[in-house]
C-alpha cells in the first residue's frame, strides 16, 4: 500500500495535495485558490466482498488495485476454466476460486460481481448476475451497443439493484479537478476538446482485439476513453462524424472523430488507434484558459491550468507509479453506492453511458463495423 505523507491535511493515496494551486486574476490582479480534489481516500470506503468474473489482464488489475487499495476482499474468482480460475486465485489473493459463471454469481459470500469478460459477454453475464441477485460492476465498454446497454441497466432497474459502468477514469482525483475547473468557469467559454488513445496492440497482440465475435477492435477498448472524456466535459455528443481504417478481420485499427457538445457550442476531436503508440494526452481549450493532461490522460495524472499566452496558472501533481492501482478508486465508489442502498453513481450515471455507447454505434455505423449476433 502506498504510504500516505505525513502533515496536517490527509492526502489521497494518489498524491494530490495543495501545492501549486493558485490562479492569478488578471481583471481584478487577485489571486485565489483553485478547486481540491473531492474525491474520499479509497480505503474509508466500506469493505464488500467481491466476486471477480474472468480472469484477463484487467481483472488481474482490478484484483491488485482492491487488495492493495482498499478495505474490501476478494471472495471469489469465476471462469469456465476451473484452472484458470485457481491459477487467479493464488496469483492474486483471491479467497477461493469455482470452474462456472453460475457458481461464482450464486455464491453466498459475494456482495457484488465485477464483470471483465470480453466486450461481447458484458450484457449475458452481467444480467446472469443479476437475476441471482448480486450488483455488478461491469468493465466498460458496457456493452457491444446501447440496445444491449439498456437491456443491462432496465434489468438492474427492475430488480433494484445497483450496476455501474467500470470507466475507472471517471473515478480518478485528477479527474474531479478537471470537472470543477470547467464547472466553476475557471476556462471561460469551452470551444474544444481534445483526446487521444493510442497503443500498439495489432497486429500481434491479444486476438480478441482482432476478433469481431468478441466486439474486438479500437474503439470499444481504447476510443471509450476519448468518448467518456468529452461526454463527461461537453455533455452529449452530436453530428458526429467518423472515419475508420479496418483490420482484414472487419474491426477497427484506428478512428477518428469529430463531434459537437451538446449546446452545438464546442467541438470534440477525437482519435484511437490500436496500430500505433500515441501521445495519448487530452485537452480542454476555453476562451480564458485551458486544461492539459499528460499521457496517458486517463491514468492518475497530472493536471495543468494554461493561460492563453502559456502561462502555468496551476498544477495539481501525482504519484505515478502503480498507476492501475487507481482501479481502487471506482471499486471504492461501488462500494460506497451499494452500502447506502443506491441503484447507481452520479459520477458514472446510467445516462452517460447510454449517451456514449450511442456515440460509438453511430461511429460504428459510419466507418462500417458490425459485430455478429447485432
Amino acid at each position: 500500500r502506498e504510504r500516505l505523507p505525513a502533515g496536517p491535511l490527509r492526502r489521497h493515496p494518489s498524491g494530490i495535495g495543495r501545492h501549486h494551486c493558485a490562479q492569478r486574476d488578471d481583471a481584478r490582479g487577485a489571486v485565489s485558490e483553485l478547486p481540491q480534489s473531492r474525491v474520499p481516500d479509497p480505503m474509508d470506503a466500506p469493505p464488500v466482498r467481491w466476486g471477480i468474473l474472468g480472469t484477463g489482464l484487467i481483472a488481474g488489475a482490478m484484483a491488485y488495485a482492491v487488495r492493495s487499495g482498499t478495505r474490501s476482499t476478494l471472495a471469489v474468482v469465476g471462469s469456465r476454466n476451473a484452472e484458470s480460475a485457481a491459477r487467479f486465485a493464488t496469483e492474486h489473493g483471491v479467497a477461493r476460486s469455482v470452474g462456472s459463471y453460475a457458481e461464482l454469481v450464486a455464491a453466498q459470500d459475494v456482495d457484488i460481481v465485477y464483470v471483465a469478460s470480453p466486450h461481447s459477454a458484458h450484457l449475458e453475464h452481467a444480467l446472469l448476475a443479476l437475476e441471482a441477485g448480486k450488483p455488478v460492476l461491469v468493465e466498460k465498454a458496457f456493452t457491444r451497443n446501447a440496445d444491449e446497454a439498456s437491456r443491462l441497466l432496465g434489468a438492474a432497474r427492475a430488480a433494484g439493484l445497483f450496476c455501474m459502468e467500470a470507466m475507472w477514469a471517471r473515478f480518478l482525483p485528477h479527474y474531479d479537478v478537471v470537472r470543477q475547473l470547467v464547472e466553476g468557469g475557471h476556462l471561460g467559454t469551452v470551444h474544444t476538446v481534445f483526446a487521444d488513445h493510442g497503443q500498439r496492440l495489432w497486429p500481434g497482440g491479444p486476438q480478441r482485439l482482432s476478433d469481431p465475435a468478441l466486439a474486438g477492435g479500437a474503439l470499444l477498448d481504447l476510443g471509450i476513453y476519448p468518448a467518456s472524456f468529452a461526454q463527461m466535459v461537453l455533455g452529449d455528443l452530436s453530428d458526429v462524424q467518423a472515419i475508420g481504417t479496418l483490420t482484414p478481420e472487419g474491426v477497427d485499427a484506428t478512428v477518428s472523430i469529430v463531434a459537437r457538445g451538446g449546446d452545438g457550442g464546442a467541438q470534440a476531436i477525437l482519435n484511437a488507434t490500436m496500430a500505433a503508440k500515441t501521445p495519448t494526452t487530452a485537452c480542454v481549450a476555453g476562451d480564458q484558459a485551458r486544461i492539459e493532461i499528460d499521457g496517458d490522460f486517463y491514468m492518475p495524472n497530472k493536471v495543468r491550468l494554461v493561460s492563453p499566452d502559456g502561462a502555468v496558472l496551476g498544477t495539481w501533481g501525482y504519484d505515478l507509479g502503480s498507476r492501475h492501482v487507481g482501479l481502487r478508486y471506482e471499486a471504492a465508489e461501488a462500494a460506497r453506492r451499494l452500502s447506502a442502498g443506491e441503484l447507481e453513481s452520479p459520477i458514472m450515471p446510467w445516462r452517460d453511458t447510454l449517451s456514449i455507447m450511442r456515440t460509438l454505434d453511430e461511429v460504428r455505423a459510419q466507418i462500417g463495423v458490425a459485430y455478429p449476433g447485432e
